[in-house]
């Protein structure tokens, strides 16, 4: 089992009790393994980084992901419980929900299905992707070093296809179904805390909002609303003596489109930070509150925001929160935190290889990409504790000015340590520093020669 630094061994005790004895070896060499690798991140390539490429009994790491005994959720809470200790102690909790397509082929992947690529479709050009459907959950915090709001990743399920169901015993799930599961577990995980969920339109149902919203301690949601959606005043009172079920829903109001075109409508004008990729935006919105209603449905109280730019630049949007306290531009920047899940999906592309694994074991699917989506916050855990004055260093370039560190910056900092601790470290017999050995001059070798 390899050495790692006292720091980070601190936060990796954490998920010990998750793991038998056996697997806990097998499983240490596999993450600092993916965290080293520069190439896909497959098994094969953990195991030569880790200078294993000869082992003889291989397949036994491979059965860490594809047969043995232990929970994906004891993983999720353990990083969740890690996040908000380090990063978040108090407060409110903002999480933001969203899915990705993994581009997987093969006809043994049997989850795979073909979905709307989100990044190469627009209004106009639609792109069909096949492959898995995952569906995160990721805390959004304000990471010191880099000045900004960081998507972390805690809870990913992977969400298949209708068509996946139809030999299937279970019926279909939904993303709000999905998306339901996982706020009560969240809640269950943290039942003191204020949390709010910040997701985008395919989530604005009303069922959804009304599970979430009526527990004993209620889970809020921020997410996009129409502009014709059905809008009224709160129920009144039940009239005494009065026959029949008490009221729903009081006196229909006039829809957003049609608030957006009226005169009498009083606009404030303020200044957004980042508003959909454009820097700092002066927008105008316009808040009330109301009951969302629609025929054989749940009815949700909500506060909507109606945003306009009055240059024209972009058109007019919608917004919902189910906590109708929240002030209209908290909600409308807690709305815009989520573009930095966008960030986080490409990182786990590039510098963590989603979509370059090759298992085909419906178990091990299940669990490798999750894993890797939830290495970026364990990197992002593990930099933290290396950091030297509350900064990340910088990789600069005479070509390229760089004012905040990324997280390609986080896990070379993470790589280094590692690195640095095993060519470098005391030994634990004699007060000398130990000569580099010969294995690890390979294992750097082949780092460097055979990194594409």
């Amino acid at each position: 089992m390899p050495t790692l630094p006292a720091e980070y061994n601190t936060l990796l005790n954490h998920f010990q009790p998750i793991f038998s004895k056996r697997v806990w070896k097998l499983a240490i060499v596999l993450l600092v393994g993916a965290i080293l690798s520069p190439w896909k991140r497959t098994v094969a390539a953990a195991l030569r980084i880790m200078g294993l490429s000869q082992v003889e009994h291989f397949q036994n790491y491979h059965r860490v992901l594809n047969r043995s005994i232990w929970s994906n959720l004891a993983l999720s809470a353990v990083i969740l419980y890690l996040l908000l200790n380090t990063f978040l102690s108090y407060g409110k909790v903002m999480i933001r929900i969203d899915e990705t397509i993994e581009r997987r082929r093969g006809k043994k992947i049997k989850a795979k299905g073909i979905y709307r690529d989100p990044v190469r479709s627009s209004k106009s050009h639609f792109v069909k992707a096949n492959g898995l459907r995952w569906i995160s959950m990721m805390l959004l915090v304000n990471i010191p070093c880099a000045k900004e709001i960081w998507g972390l990743p805690f809870l990913t399920v992977l969400a298949p296809s209708e068509r996946y169901y139809e030999s299937k015993p279970r019926g279909h799930k939904k993303l709000t179904d999905w998306a339901h599961q996982m706020g009560m577990q969240v809640r269950r995980w943290l039942p003191k805390r204020k949390i709010v969920i910040v997701a985008d339109s395919s989530y604005a149902a009303l069922e959804l909002l009304d599970s979430l919203l009526t527990l004993p301690n209620p889970v809020y949601m921020v997410t996009q609303l129409r502009l014709d959606a059905a809008l009224f005043e709160p129920a009144p009172e039940k009239a005494p003596h009065k026959i029949g079920r008490p009221p729903v829903k009081g006196k229909r109001l006039p829809k957003l489109s049609e608030v957006l075109t009226d005169e009498k409508t009083v606009w404030q004008k303020v200044t957004v930070s980042n508003w959909y990729g454009q820097g700092s935006t002066q927008v105008e919105i316009t808040s009330d509150t109301a009951t969302w209603y629609s025929p054989g449905k749940p009815v949700v109280p909500i506060r909507w925001i109606l945003v306009r730019d009055p240059k024209g630049k972009f058109e007019t949007k919608a917004f919902l929160c189910t906590d109708q306290s929240a002030e209209p531009v908290q909600i409308l920047k807690w709305f815009i935190r989520r573009w930095q899940v966008e960030v986080t999906f490409q990182e786990v592309r590039a510098p963590l290889g989603v979509e370059t694994q090759r298992q085909w074991s419906d178990k091990a699917i299940a669990r490798t990409t999750l894993i890797l989506l939830g290495l970026f916050s364990w990197v992002t855990l593990l930099a933290r504790q290396s950091q030297k004055d509350g900064k990340l260093p910088i990789r600069q370039a005479s070509w390229y000015a760089k004012q905040l560190p990324t997280f390609s910056d986080a896990i070379a900092l993470v790589r280094s340590r590692i690195w640095h601790h095993w060519g470098f470290c005391m030994s634990p017999l004699e007060p000398d520093i130990q000569n580099s050995r010969t294995d690890l001059l390979i294992r750097l070798f082949e780092a460097v020669c055979y990194s594409s």
